[in-house]
């Protein structure tokens, strides 16, 4: 298995080795498009793997910080009380580049970036931009998606899929 992310599209495709679509999720990728430099808040395009599964278990709307839930469950009341947070909820995927001096190793490193594909706050659009760099899914989605895959899953995000 295998996923493939568009960027242009916005969605996020599981496909068998054969190139068959499993399923298919809309997403949201960074607001400021795509780049792998470190502190740009883009997408990182190319090759990558999913390095670690964080959350299994873990109630629908866990709040993750750091990677390590907090013990709260995300609802707008607190949501009002820290406008600011970049909320991480239910499930993590944390992604690894591939590639070389593109999205692996030094100001390009997509897992020291902390790229992953994670949950988000129900009310969020999917299906254009908004994330700090990160691909946000639905909640029940990335749930479903986490339950499908192993660590060690290939992940192409591609700029025009």
């Amino acid at each position: 298995m295998k996923i493939l992310i568009g960027l242009l599209s916005q969605t996020l495709k599981l496909v068998d080795d054969g190139n068959r679509v499993l399923n298919e999720y809309a997403i949201s990728s960074a607001m400021k498009g795509a780049g792998e430099q470190r502190g740009s808040f883009m997408t990182p395009r190319g090759r990558h793997v999913v390095r670690a599964k964080i959350g299994a278990g873990m109630p629908v709307n866990a709040v993750f910080v750091g990677r390590r839930p907090t013990g709260e469950l995300y609802t707008p009341e607190l949501a009002e009380q820290f406008p600011e947070r970049d909320w991480i909820l239910t499930r993590i995927l944390w992604l690894s580049g591939l590639e070389n001096g593109f999205n692996r190793l030094g100001e390009v490193d997509t897992m020291r970036r902390y790229i992953y594909i994670h949950g988000c706050p129900d009310g969020t659009e999917m299906g254009k931009p908004g994330s700090h760099g990160c691909i946000r899914m639905r909640n029940e989605e990335v749930v479903d998606l986490y339950d499908r895959i192993p660590v060690g899953t290939e992940v192409d995000i591609i700029e025009f899929l």
